[in-house]
Order: C-alpha cells, then structure tokens, then sequence
C-alpha cells in the first residue's frame, strides 16, 4: 500500500542531500540538525515563493476574495432582486428579511465557498461574461488597472470590478485601489441618486399638475364632443329630412311631367292653341289701341269742330316742326313699327317730303312677324310706337337695335305732331 504523497515532504526530502560534510567527521546530534534544518527552511520559502507564479493563470473564486471585497461585489453586482431570487432559491422558500438583512446575509456567506457562494459566482460568470472576455487579453497588472480605469470613466464598473478582482494578474495594491475607487463611485452616484430624487419628487409635482389639467382638458373635450355629437345627430336628422323633401318634389315632378304630357297628348292642336291664344291677346291690346285712338280722335274731332283756326295753325306749327328737324332723312330708309292704320299715310307723307324712304311693320298683327327682322336690316332709322304695339314685338325691336347699334326712336303717342317731337329730339341726341 503506497503512502499519502505530502508535497513538504517531498521538498524537505529534496534539500536533504545538499547536507553534507567531511568524512569520518564527528558532529553532535544537535548541531547536524541545526545544519539539516536551515536549508531544508530556505528551500521551503522559496518554493512557497514560487507558487503564486504557478497559480498566476486561474481566476480567483469568489470564496477566495478578501472579505472586504464582498460588501461592494455584492452590492454593485447583483440587482436586489435578483439577490433575493438567488437567495429564495437557495433556501427553497421566500425571505421575508428586509433588503440590507438579505445583502449582510449575502457577503457573509461569500467567505466560504457554499451552495449561495457558488450561485452567486456563477451568476456573476454569467451576467458579465463579455467584460470576462475583455479583461481576458490582460496580460500584466497595469493592463488590468487600464481596462478598471477605462470602466471608471465609462461608469460601468459591476463586470469590470469583478473581472478585476478574479484576475490571476490582479494584485493586492491593485484589490486594494479598486476598492477605493469603487467606494468614491458609490459617493458620487449617492450624490446624483439624491439630485435625481429631487428632480423625480419635483417631475412627480409637474406631472400631477399637468395630469391634473390634462384631466380639465379630457372633460371639456369630452363634453365638446358630446355638443358636437349631439349637434351631428340633429342636423342629420334635418339632412335626412330635407332629403326626403327632395326626393319626395322631384317624385312630384316627375309625376306633373308625366301628367303634362299626358294632357298635352289628350288634347289636340294644343301648340295651335296656343299660337291663338297668343293671336288673342295680340288683338285684344291692339283692340285696346284702338279703342285709345278712337277716343283721342273723337276729342280731336270735337277740338276742330270748336276751334277749326288753331287746328290749322297747330298743323302750320307741326310743319314747321317737321321742316325744321335737325335729323337729316335724305335718302335714307326709315321704318315704322305699330302705329294707328289712319296715320301710316300721315307718317309717309312727312317723311318721303324730307327725300326719304318710308316703309311700315305693324309688329306682326296682320303683317309676317317673322319680316320684322329683315325690315329692321334695311332701316337706317326706326321709329317705334310704343303705344300702339305688342309687347313682344317692342322687346324685339329695342334688342335688334340695341345689338345692331341701329338709331330708334320711341313715340308714346301715334299722332303727327309727336312723332315730329320725337325726331327733332333725335337729331338733337
């Protein structure tokens, strides 16, 4: 049965040959143990020197890290919640401590390696797995203090405070600055955790103002929208209403249509009809005029029969009239719309007396109405008897003059010395 190996063993019995004196020499007991032991120790501590260089290639465990290291690894690598997910799990139940006895429970149990010490190292692997591999191609101590003091700038110091102190290049000056640095960090973030409490608390009052009149403003919108509502519906129901009406005319009118039509092909010779009744009412105002000139006449009539001398000297005055016109009528072509029958010869004689050419239209009562237009193309000069025409010939008259710039003039009264007035106040337009 081989014996237990004891590495100490093996050095001490690996220094043992290098004692050695003189042959035959007499030494005491005491004094050759002296001599054995002191090299046997030298070579001990050197070797006990040499060993961290051996273990310079593994990381440190968490167990393994000063015991003051612990309280800031715990409090800026773990989130409190899921400190005490970590903690219920271990345990298999629910702490019911509060949050500082669940973190002083924590780093208490980090100086031993125990079942919460290696789940806590093993979530630490895990959440900063990528700065593990940034702090890996560390080759030397200033490297690693380099990338801390590149974490410390950036402000992301939980993984790189880990990958720091796990580093087989980090050393005690280095755990020991890191420490410092980290608790100054943690000063600084107090300071701006209590700046930004203040900040929130006064966010906190802004936003309950604000939420307070966004609250007026819903209500007054949403009573807005209700009125406007409301008023949408009512005037819906009145656009529904006046399209009912709408529909219900245009139903009527189609139905008058068809009705009218219905009438106009029930009665025959209704657009003779018409064309009669049209005649009709032509016949009547002529009949009208007539009987106007008819009473004129009779009161001229008796006028003559009083007065025979002024008639004649009236007559001498309407020559005079004609003859002293300032519209000159030399051989120009003048027509005369309407008019009494007993005055067209009158009319004639005054105006062929001034070299002109008479010619007369009565406005369609026995003459063609549809002649008007052309007998209006060869008159230089118009006169039209307003009195003693139809309307539609009078209209048709003052709008082909009117178009054609063609000189007309309008006499109220069919008789002589009238139309005398009407020229002479012609020529002086």
């Amino acid at each position: 049965m081989c014996e237990k190996h004891d590495p100490l063993a093996a050095i001490i019995a690996a220094a043992m040959p290098q004692v050695s004196g003189p042959v035959g020499a007499t030494r005491a007991p005491e004094q050759a143990k002296q001599q054995v032991i002191k090299p046997v120790i030298n070579n001990v501590l050197s070797a006990l020197a040499k060993e961290p260089e051996a273990q310079a290639s593994r990381r440190r465990r968490l167990w393994e890290l000063g015991h003051a290291c612990h309280c800031p690894l715990v409090g800026v690598g773990f989130p409190l919640g899921v400190l005490r997910k970590l903690v219920d799990k271990v345990t298999n139940g629910k702490v019911v401590a509060d949050d500082y006895e669940v973190h002083v429970g924590a780093v208490t149990e980090c100086s031993t390696r125990n079942r919460l010490s290696e789940a806590l190292q093993k979530e630490l692997e895990r959440r900063y797995a990528p700065v593990l591999l940034r702090f890996r191609n560390a080759k030397s101590t200033e490297q690693v203090a380099e990338l801390w003091r590149t974490a410390v700038a950036n402000g992301d110091v939980a993984g790189a405070f880990w990958a720091g102190l796990t580093h087989p290049r980090c050393t005690s000056e280095l755990e020991e600055q890191m420490c410092r640095d980290l608790h100054m960090v943690q000063h600084q973030a107090g300071a701006c955790v209590r700046a930004d409490i203040s900040k929130f608390n006064a966010t906190l009052e802004e936003n309950k103002r604000l939420a307070h009149d966004l609250n007026k403003a819903q209500q007054r919108a949403t009573a807005l929208m209700a009125e406007k509502s409301s008023e949408a519906e009512k005037h819906g129901a009145q656009l529904m209403q006046l399209r009912a009406q709408v529909v219900g005319k245009d139903s009527m009118i189609d139905s008058l249509k068809i009705e009218l039509e219905q009438l106009r092909e029930s009665i025959p010779g209704l657009e003779s009809r018409a064309r009669l009744a049209e005649r009709l009412a032509q016949m009547e105002e002529r009949e009208r005029a007539m009987r106007n000139q008819i009473n004129e006449l009779k009161l001229e009539l008796a006028r003559a029969a009083e007065a025979p001398v002024a008639v004649q000297e009236e007559a001498q005055q309407v020559v005079e009239h004609v003859m002293k016109m300032p519209l000159r009528l030399s051989d120009r072509a003048v027509l005369c719309v309407g008019g009494r029958n007993g005055n067209v010869a009158s009319y004639r004689e005054l105006i062929e007396r001034e070299g002109a050419q008479f010619t007369h239209h009565d406005g369609g009562l026995e003459d063609n109405a549809n002649r008007l237009e052309a007998s209006l193309a060869a008159a230089d000069l118009v006169i039209c008897q307003t009195g003693c025409i139809s309307h539609s010939a009078y209209w048709r008259v003052k709008d082909y003059c009117k178009r054609n710039g063609k000189r007309c003039v309008f006499i109220d009264n069919p008789s002589i010395s009238s139309l005398a007035r009407g020229l002479e106040q012609a020529g002086a337009d």
